[in-house]
């Protein structure tokens, strides 16, 4: 009899318990993106043209329904052509040459996610992002390609949404705006980079 009692409150329990299991795993759990970034430096005037040519990837998991953990990681290219004109490398030594001034960089490291409502078609979020960033600076012209290569410390914060077709259809439209700051150090002929700041967005698909 004792036996019996106990199996009738063990399986009322567990009863009791599948609205809140369901309604705990009615998310899903995992996201990724796939982004085209349109990038532009701010605050120097090394190759500070805003360009399209980059891409974003992201991947996350909820660790609950509306907070996730993940990795990020992007690439850019920021180029500028500058007329010939003269630099004066040193007291002693002049160089003339028009040039291309190019900036390519990739951030990575790990991400924290909160969106404001889940499973939703519009999906509000902000995100930070903290690792690394190595940057190649490169000024090329006809016959040499000058160059310094550095690793620096990369945080980013973000502003986004996600868009779905449904609550049900979790593919859709990612779109981001961030600020990334990295504090690469780097000497190119005559110009140096002290910290690398970014304004951008980021337009894509979410699956």
């Amino acid at each position: 009899m004792k036996t019996t009692k106990i199996l009738a409150v063990v399986l009322l329990l567990c009863v009791a318990m599948i609205p809140t299991t369901a309604q705990a795993q009615s998310y899903k759990s995992t996201y990724f993106n796939l982004d085209w970034q349109f990038n532009a430096p701010v605050f120097t005037d090394f190759a500070n043209v805003a360009t399209g040519w980059g891409m974003n990837f992201e991947g996350g998991y909820y660790v609950a329904p509306k907070l996730a953990l993940g990795l990020y990681g992007s690439f850019h290219t920021n180029n500028e052509y500058v007329e010939a004109q003269v630099l004066q490398l040193s007291s002693s030594s002049a160089l003339y040459t028009d040039q291309v001034q190019r900036i390519f960089q990739i951030p990575f490291g790990a991400l924290l996610k909160y969106r404001f409502i889940e499973d939703s078609m519009f999906e509000p979020y902000v995100a930070a992002k903290i690792g690394a960033n190595y940057v190649r600076m490169s000024s090329i012209n006809s016959v040499l390609d000058f160059y310094d290569e550095s690793w620096g410390f990369n945080v980013q914060p973000e502003v986004g949404v996600s868009i779905f077709p449904s609550s049900s259809n979790r593919t859709g439209i990612h779109l981001a705006l961030y600020y990334s700051y990295s504090t690469n150090q780097s000497q190119c002929l005559i110009y140096t980079l002290n910290g690398l700041n970014n304004i951008g967005f980021n337009l894509g698909v979410i699956f």
